[in-house]
């Protein structure tokens, strides 16, 4: 165990997001509470935009924006070394953006089953349109 405890704490933003992870999957599959099931959705949508970030990140990189010009015979002088890929970090504001898009949705859906069969739990509702 001690082998691995350096490798743990280095990678504690990975482990986050693997017990994030589980918090979400937990309650989506256990509750029966549709707004417990949309908040824990957005947990589970949080652990994987800290997954993705996370693995966006570079030590000691860079934006990649270049800051001295062209090199030699007017080609550009670019070490990818020393830059971040943005990619990851643009794709994740995307899902934050669809995330919070989809929250209001699903929010606003809750509201409406509320007023129409008087509860959010699921075994109500199931019973409610079985009858």
């Amino acid at each position: 165990m001690a082998d691995f405890l350096p490798y743990i704490v280095a990678k504690y933003n990975y482990w986050a997001a693997l017990v994030l992870l589980l918090i979400g999957l937990y309650g989506m599959i256990a509750k029966n509470n549709l707004l417990k099931k949309v908040i824990a959705m957005s947990i589970f949508q949080s652990a994987i935009i800290l997954f993705y970030v996370s693995m966006g990140d570079k030590k000691g990189s860079t934006i990649p924006i270049l800051l001295h010009g062209h090199g030699e015979h007017g080609a550009l002088a670019i070490d990818p070394s020393q830059y971040a890929n943005p990619l990851p970090h643009v794709l994740m504001l995307t899902a934050i953006v669809v995330g919070v898009s989809t929250l209001g949705v699903a929010l606003a859906v809750l509201q409406k089953i509320h007023r129409v069969h008087g509860t959010i739990e699921e075994d109500e509702i199931l019973e409610s349109i079985e009858e």
